[in-house]
């Protein structure tokens, strides 16, 4: 498996715009098993994904779908930067359930 961590910082006052745009269409994209979008609360401008895949394959295939491409145009412009980028190797877990 294949897993990343990174950490992306909002212009101010866009946090929550950018999450619903990374968020939209977060399903249905082949080999991904997990990702998930988390607020931080130490910074009101700073997000973290993780994303857990089946291979790297997979995961850079996602990158070239219409609907990641355009989520990543219309984000753009509501990244300020970005902060740690982790590559992992994830072993076992459980799927985050959400009300």
């Amino acid at each position: 498996m294949y897993g990343l961590i990174g950490k992306m910082i909002a212009i101010s006052g866009q946090r929550d715009t950018l999450i619903a745009i990374l968020l939209e269409n977060a399903t249905g994209m082949p080999g991904c098993l997990s990702y998930i979008v988390t607020k931080d609360p130490a910074d009101a401008d700073a997000i973290w994904i993780t994303e857990v895949w089946d291979n790297a394959d997979s995961h850079q295939a996602s990158l070239s779908l219409p609907a990641v491409r355009d989520a990543i145009t219309r984000a753009r412009p509501l990244i300020a930067g970005f902060g740690e980028r982790i590559v992992t190797e994830p072993v076992d877990g459980q799927l985050l359930q959400l009300p």
